[in-house]
């Protein structure tokens, strides 16, 4: 008999499956302590360092951009003083530390502004060669790092000129909240720039201070660690089929003092699509790294958590082997003395009756073997089973099986560890959701001040006397920015002048309206505008329109769940997910968090988290409104987000899923198990029980093939050889009566 074949393979199965999911329960529904730091919190600084990464590379591409941008713009003009070069460079964009141009082929310093940029790293490699002009990183005299941005400024009939740009590596300004710190690492795991760190003159004791320098160490030792890992390939860092972040990032446990444990997430810097747009930035080799002092967990495992891991397991094997009790007693056992006795029947054996089983298919065949054992001619047996038809089958008993096994699978999926609005969430969540919230909204904000920048540097260099002309300038810059998706110049009537991209929409050149608005009420996307007054051209104004899907992929974080952009009156404008223009939020909590986040307190309006307890759900929910400067932060815009408790990594949910997972493989190993007896050995016995009974009744013509090298196919077989058998006696009796008896026509 195959070793895969018969009734025998899918009830080993069974029982080996049951006893490993009986280990497997007792190991993951028993005891299981809290951990020191929950993985929720150590995510969630892993996504904190992600924001930070995204917010230092977004910065450092566009302050390159930016610069080489405007040296081109600068080129298709006219030829400017250096001194001019500098001064609309810096009234147009505050972003550079200082800023030198000098003869490029002299070395002579034509004009500066700002923090002196030091000269003796310009060499010919820096100049020349393949990675000629490319940003360098630079230390000055005082210990501080500079990325240096380099563009030729080429005049027509003037000698070339180089503009050196000084940026400083620091950590984005964005709210780090309370206790956490963030550096910017080096490839050899030098800190270049720190923030959240408290000054020992703002200290108030000895322990306090002492404290510091545990965390500042910290943060040394675990800068190391996150810059060797974010050496690594992000292919061969990730796990096979995993996306999410497009570079290197993960998370670090440091060391505990005073009752709270230094945890750490790190994030290398990356393009955020790497195959379509390379990012400069990505190329310095920098790691972001957030640090947070994490209060350690006391709670050790529940007592009873073992005992009840034991006794779940111990139900399931015992409910296992009643349901393997079953299959033998009703599948296997029948199937096998059915297999014995039509094989000696098959060999000729008529002396006994045959054993017929007491029900199911296995009944039908062995009555139909009983009567095939008259017509061969073995004698009647008394012991023979009545010929009525037996209804019920092998459904019985796989059905049966299906309960004893349910009876476990689904308390355990469905009642066990079942979470309620009771669930405690760590502080730390709901921290960071209110921190990550403001951070996503100082990155919408600045990207809507960069919308605006870029459309005051083109309006300089656009003529409005010359429609033809400007619409090509407004081409070239839908091209370069796009995130708009029109450009348009409207004149002091509020006439269209000259436009690019898609249909234009009003601009009113009110003064009490500000330059980033929002319009489209009653359509099917909302309309956001930017404009920036063309100069010696009073009235007139050059209009982008900021696609709603650029602001959209600003708000898909990780870790973040629903995030959404609002007006003052709590209307959706973007969102990460899908949204209908202008509606509500969802939930009256939501808000009321945005109506309390615009409430001027102390310096302006602040960021706000809450707590949701809703029925049996929880929800982490923030609300942050912009602030922090430009002409995007009196706007009245905010950013909401929200999502479930039960997505965090705490115990509580653990346990749950673990317990959903416990059940579903349960039902899986019911499906495949019995799903193999009813396909296996189910249906083939309903067929065999149907051909055994028709060759009963007289049908010989019909020939018996094996489906499966089983016992139902031995059975088969079995009945072919009686068949021929049967066709061979019935051959032989018809025969005789032809041939002459002996003596016929004698004397």
């Amino acid at each position: 008999m195959p070793l895969l074949g018969g009734i025998r393979p899918p009830i080993a199965v069974l029982c080996v499956l049951i006893l490993a999911l009986a280990g497997l329960t007792a190991k993951v529904l028993g005891p299981s302590g809290e951990p020191a730091v929950p993985q929720a919190v150590l995510s969630s600084q892993k996504h904190f360092a992600e924001d930070g990464a995204i917010a230092l590379r977004a910065s450092v591409d566009e302050r390159i951009t930016d610069l080489r941008r405007t040296v081109a713009a600068l080129e298709a003009g006219e030829p400017a003083e250096p001194e001019q070069v500098l001064s609309d460079l810096g009234r147009t964009y505050q972003k550079w530390t200082g800023t030198t141009i000098l003869d490029l082929k002299s070395g002579e310093v034509l004009a500066a502004r700002g923090e002196r940029v030091p000269l003796a790293w310009l060499d010919e490699e820096v100049l020349t060669g393949k990675h000629a002009l490319a940003p360098r990183m630079v230390r000055l005299e005082t210990g501080d790092v500079r990325l240096m941005t380099l563009a030729v400024l080429d005049f027509e009939d003037q000698p070339q000129q180089l503009l050196i740009a000084s940026n400083s590596l620091s950590v984005p300004a964005i709210n780090l909240g309370p206790f956490r710190s963030m550096a910017v690492v080096a490839q050899d795991g030098e800190v270049l720039a720190t923030a959240g760190f408290e000054q020992n003159e703002a200290l108030n004791s000895d322990q306090q201070r002492k404290e510091l320098t545990f965390l500042q160490k910290q943060m040394s030792r675990l800068a190391e660690q996150a810059a060797e890992r974010s050496a690594e390939h992000p292919v061969s860092a990730k796990e096979p089929g995993s996306r999410g972040y497009p570079g290197v990032s993960g998370t670090l446990l440091g060391d505990a003092y005073n009752g709270r444990v230094a945890t750490a997430g790190y994030a290398s810097l990356a393009s955020s699509d790497p195959e379509e747009k390379r990012s400069v930035a990505a190329g310095l080799g920098l790691t972001v790294v957030a640090m947070l002092p994490v209060v350690q967990q006391q709670g050790g495992a529940a007592p009873d958590r073992g005992l009840f891991g034991l006794i779940a397991a111990g139900a399931l094997v015992v409910l296992g082997l009643l349901a393997a009790a079953v299959l033998w007693v009703s599948v296997q056992r029948p199937l096998l003395r059915l297999f014995l006795e039509s094989r000696r029947l098959a060999r000729g054996d008529l002396t006994r009756p045959v054993s017929v089983p007491r029900w199911g298919e296995a009944a039908r065949v062995g009555m139909a073997l009983e009567r095939l054992r008259g017509q061969l001619g073995g004698p009647v047996g008394t012991d023979g089973a009545s010929g009525g038809k037996v209804r019920v089958g092998l459904r019985v008993p796989l059905a049966a099986t299906a309960v004893l096994l349910l009876l476990w699978c689904v308390p355990v999926g469905l009642v066990l560890n079942r979470t309620d609005g009771s669930v405690s969430v760590p502080a730390t969540m709901v921290n960071d959701q209110r921190e990550r919230t403001d951070l996503v909204a100082d990155r919408v904000r600045r990207a809507l001040n960069e919308a605006q920048a870029d459309l005051v540097s083109t309006s300089r260099l656009i003529d409005v006397g010359d429609p033809d002309a400007t619409a090509a300038r407004l081409r070239d810059a839908l091209r370069e920015h796009t995130r708009y998706q029109a450009l348009y110049v409207v004149d002091d009537a509020g006439r269209v002048v000259a436009r690019a991209g898609g249909a234009p929409h009003d601009w009113s050149d009110d003064k009490d309206l500000p330059l980033i608005r929002v319009s489209g009420k009653g359509g099917t996307k909302p309309v956001i505008q930017a404009g920036a007054p063309v100069p010696e051209h009073k009235g007139t104004t050059l209009v982008g329109e900021v696609r709603v899907e650029f602001l959209n992929s600003l708000l898909k974080r990780p870790g973040l769940g629903e995030v959404r952009v609002v007006n003052a009156e709590a209307e959706t404008l973007a969102a990460s997910g899908g949204f209908l223009a202008f509606e509500d939020l969802p939930d009256n909590a939501l808000a009321d968090l945005v109506r309390a986040g615009n409430v001027p307190v102390g310096a302006g309006p602040v960021e706000n988290g809450l707590l949701i307890r809703d029925g049996g759900g929880v929800t982490v929910a923030a609300a942050a409104p912009f602030s922090g400067g430009g002409v995007a932060s009196d706007i009245g815009w905010s950013v909401v987000s929200r999502q479930d408790a039960e997505h965090f990594q705490i115990t509580p949910y653990e346990r749950e899923d673990r317990s959903v997972l416990a059940g579903l493989l349960g039902l899986a190993a019911i499906v495949l198990c019995l799903g193999w007896v009813y396909l296996v050995v189910a249906r083939p016995l309903r067929a065999l029980a149907t051909s055994a009974e028709k060759l009963a009744d007289g049908d010989l013509k019909t020939v018996h093939y094996p489906r499966y090298q089983d016992e139902v196919g031995a059975v088969v077989r079995s009945l072919e050889l009686i068949r021929q058998q049967l066709q061979a006696r019935r051959q032989n009796q018809a025969r005789r009566p032809a041939e002459p008896s002996l003596g016929a026509g004698g004397r």
